[in-house]
């Protein structure tokens, strides 16, 4: 599915986000810090403190801007404590304008949040 997808462009950014999986099962809800370094529609690359293992599958929550329970997928992982996911769905253009709203990435400085939408 994913070598016939479309490929949408990478932009710099810098949000605050949370990873939430299960572990153990279903029993232990697990949450843990990063930060969206870059960010597509269809995929994004994430900085983590710390190495630990995550799943192949979870939920990835931007609270800044309030977008919750994003599905992902764990695509690779790479030496310098940066993972690159991809998103069971796409996100819409609303979303990411949100995402770079909060930003504080210098690029998105001048951004704006249009309340009329």
């Amino acid at each position: 599915m994913y070598d016939r997808e479309v490929r949408y462009k990478m932009e710099d950014t810098m949000n605050a986000a949370r990873i939430e999986y299960t572990e153990k099962g279903v029993m232990n809800l697990a949450s843990r810090r990063c930060d969206i370094i870059r960010i597509s529609q269809s995929s994004a690359i994430l900085a983590i403190l710390t190495q630990y293992n995550l799943p192949k599958q979870f939920y990835l929550d931007i609270p800044d801007a309030r977008i919750t329970k994003v599905g992902c997928i764990l695509m690779k992982i790479f030496p310098n404590n940066t993972i690159e996911v991809r998103f069971l769905r796409l996100l819409s253009e609303k979303e990411m304008n949100k995402i770079f709203v909060y930003s504080t990435h210098p690029s998105h400085r001048d951004r704006v949040l249009d309340i009329r939408a």
